[in-house]
């Protein structure tokens, strides 16, 4: 059974930080792309960051990041723990939200990275909160 499993979320402060990680277990996922998603508070769910993407079999790999968090967000990843990162500085209070990690089940070429149909597995998410 494949599980993602989200931490390090929490409560913090306008500019400060936090890193949350995911652990996948349940099979080995190095050689997907993982991802990270939001969703705030009556607000659809929007895409963070990706690592690892291919828009082709033969192209090189790829990070993305949404363009409200570039600059600010890092996405990592330790494949001899079969977990990804996120980490989340100069954080602002509509930064505010659960935080999802998500990965496919198959190696995905395309350039939609960012639509969360392109991923079959989710975790259950992790509370970010940034009080202004």
């Amino acid at each position: 059974q494949v599980q993602l499993v989200e931490s390090g979320g929490g409560l913090v402060q306008a500019g400060g930080s936090l890193r949350l990680s995911c652990a996948g277990s349940g099979r080995t996922f190095s050689d997907y792309a993982m991802a990270w998603f939001r969703q705030a508070p009556e607000k659809e769910r929007e895409f963070v960051a990706v690592i690892n993407w291919k828009f082709a079999p033969w192209s090189t790999v790829s990070t993305y990041y949404a363009n409200s968090v570039k600059g600010r967000f890092t996405i990592s990843r330790d494949n001899t723990k079969n977990t990804v990162y996120l980490q989340m500085n100069s954080l602002k209070p509509e930064d505010t939200a659960v935080y999802y990690c998500a990965a496919p089940s198959r190696a995905r070429y395309s350039n939609t990275y960012d639509r969360d149909y392109e991923y079959t597995y989710w975790g259950q998410g992790t509370q970010v909160t940034v009080s202004s």
